[in-house]
């Protein structure tokens, strides 16, 4: 198209739009099953919808984030019955690589083939999917957005990974899981966090508005791409889900690709990087860009909301409570017997251990048992109940005590324990001598500050 030409469109508010070459046939194939695969898993898959809803999440109740699952959780069942062999049901364990999801993956591979296949054969005459591709970008964009300010927020505002729990620093370093180690070991270091989830709100962000998309693609490439190789490599189960923001990333991307490549790889001169228009008028086109970067803004709403309130729920903004600590035992009787401290004694308690969220008593061989645990400060009295076996079980009170405290770091126990009357002294564990809590930067170090 002339200069001339393009003047005229411009100046009329129109854009030019140049021709596109016919794709091939395997270009023709491949978007028809890419759009049917990533519309399904996008439409389908948990919280990828659900962060669209802002700030009104807080109203919606809990099943509002799975209500797409528990729909085709059906298929998923039988299709595991009768292909895998397996039973494919929901667990509301806040794992995204459940067996059902495997499963619901296969079922959405086998329909992209089998509509793609039928498109190809109904739709054999079109030359290209250049305005839809434009559209289909665009959903993938903003979806890819919602996730990284999702997932971001939750960085930024350190609540992902918590703090190492109380237990945690007293378990020996060989008794945790892969995931444990990166959970503690990026929850140790707060700012470390909050730094991850800027880069991921950053590049959320930035998806939002269409011209700064681009810059927005690759920093969530380049976040997803960390996510996926640590979820792998640390058995996160979020594999699933990293796997295809990180490879969204990528069709975001494409559009752009020969000319990241000129200006990133060959060293040639490129046009600027600009997002398909999806209107021929300009003023379509910055209306479409207001609305999107309203949803962004809309979204992030949401986000940053949820983030704030599990801070001050369950983040490092939640009271504490009432003798929060490491009480070491020095003392255990059992009607009126005193008990050895010996790791074969399997009715003595070492440690008894106030989290923020869960109470627990750790026995002579080293191994805890969870809590509930009720502390009254007024009458001075601890309840402790095991946690309910399922959400109709109403356990009974494992241990009912009175106690005192002659100084802040001591604790007198006295009460019932199975039937038995027992006395318990304990003394505080002050947790800054572990060196997880120590100092934690040097700018000179003569050797490294390893144990």
């Amino acid at each position: 198209m002339s200069a001339i030409g393009t003047q005229v469109l411009e100046r009329d508010g129109v854009d030019a739009v140049d021709p596109s070459p016919r794709w091939s046939l395997p270009a023709r194939i491949g978007f028809r099953f890419g759009f049917v695969y990533l519309l399904l898993f996008c439409l389908t898959f948990a919280q990828i919808l659900f962060v669209f809803t802002g700030v009104a999440m807080r109203w919606l109740p809990d099943s509002a984030i799975t209500w797409q699952m528990n729909m085709v959780e059906p298929v998923a069942r039988w299709t595991g019955e009768h292909v895998f062999g397996v039973d494919a049901v929901i667990h509301e364990s806040g794992s995204g690589d459940q067996t059902i999801i495997w499963v619901l993956i296969f079922c959405m591979l086998v329909a992209a083939a089998v509509v793609a296949a039928v498109w190809s054969v109904l739709d054999r005459r079109r030359a290209d999917y250049v305005v839809l591709g434009r559209w289909f970008v665009v959903f993938l964009r903003l979806c890819l957005g919602g996730q990284m300010l999702w997932y971001g927020f939750a960085k930024a505002v350190p609540n992902q990974m918590p703090y190492p729990s109380l237990t945690t620093l007293l378990q020996p370093y060989g008794n945790l899981s892969m995931t444990d180690v990166l959970w503690n070991q990026v929850g140790a270091s707060p700012t470390y966090q909050v730094l991850l989830g800027i880069a991921e709100v950053l590049g959320g962000l930035l998806l939002f508005w269409p011209r700064t998309a681009t810059v927005g693609a690759m920093l969530s490439l380049v976040s997803m791409a960390q996510v996926f190789v640590l979820n792998m490599t640390y058995d996160v189960p979020v594999k699933i889900l990293s796997f295809h923001l990180m490879l969204i990333s990528l069709v975001v991307l494409a559009p752009q690709a020969r000319r990241l490549a000129n200006v990133l790889v060959l060293e040639r001169p490129s046009e600027p990087t600009t997002q398909p228009s999806l209107f021929r008028s300009v003023r379509a086109n910055r209306i479409a860009a207001a609305l999107q970067v309203a949803l962004g803004l809309w979204t992030c709403s949401g986000a940053a909301y949820t983030a704030w309130d599990g801070w001050h729920e369950y983040g490092y903004g939640a009271p504490k409570p009432a003798l929060y600590g490491i009480w070491n035992v020095t003392e255990f009787t059992v009607d009126g017997h005193p008990l050895p401290p010996l790791t074969t004694e399997p009715t003595r308690w070492q440690r008894l251990v106030f989290d923020q969220f869960v109470t627990s008593y750790q026995r002579m061989d080293g191994t805890f048992v969870p809590m509930l645990a009720d502390v009254d400060t007024t009458a001075g009295t601890i309840t402790l109940t095991a946690p309910p076996s399922s959400a109709e079980a109403q356990p009974g009170p494992v241990a009912t005590f009175t106690f005192e405290q002659s100084a802040p770091d001591r604790l007198a126990l006295r009460g019932d324990l199975g039937g038995r009357t027992v006395t318990l002294t304990l003394e505080e564990f002050d947790l800054d001598e572990f060196p997880l809590r120590g100092p934690r930067f040097h700018w000179v170090q003569e050797f490294p500050n390893l144990n």
